[in-house]
């Protein structure tokens, strides 16, 4: 392969990893869905009772495989300009499985976000706890809060 071309190649890779990072569904309580928009959601009011810090997977402990395949494919590229002949393929072969591990270690740790747990008191005794992306709204125990619901989804806003 051309150096041109192999950089070709190493460019797309390194482009589809960097966008899986992109397309992340979110679980901000500030982020709303097109079909959320403009649907009644039930109120309802609570004290905070804890707060704690949590991480929360985006891609719900799963990669989707771009990670591993970006990594194996630019892995396997690099492993293979190192000797020649079957050298070349062995090495290409040891760094396409060592790139593909690291692609999806990679791809996990970028779908990872900052979230709280937040558990609240409601006006009627109930106990409830909701986790959601940490956005800088602060919480504290003793806070009034809202508890915003519509169609399974929960938010905590002040």
């Amino acid at each position: 392969m051309r150096t041109s071309s192999r950089l070709i190649v190493v460019t797309l890779f390194a482009g589809s990893l960097a966008m899986s990072g992109c397309a992340v569904n979110s679980s901000s309580p500030d982020v709303f869905t097109a079909s959320q928009a403009q649907r009644e959601q039930t109120v309802r009011m609570a004290t905070v009772e804890s707060v704690r810090a949590v991480r929360i997977s985006t891609n719900d402990g799963q990669p989707i495989g771009i990670g591993a395949l970006g990594g194996g494919a630019l892995g396997a590229l690099a492993g293979s300009t190192i000797g020649g002949g079957r050298g070349s393929v062995a090495t290409g072969i040891v760094g396409g499985i060592g790139g593909a591990v690291a692609g999806n270690a990679i791809e996990n740790r970028v779908a990872m976000r900052d979230g709280i747990e937040i558990t609240v008191r409601l006006d009627n005794g109930d106990m409830r706890a909701v986790t959601q992306t940490a956005t800088g709204e602060i919480f504290r125990a003793g806070d009034r809060v809202r508890l915003l619901s519509s169609g399974g989804v929960t938010r905590i806003t002040h």
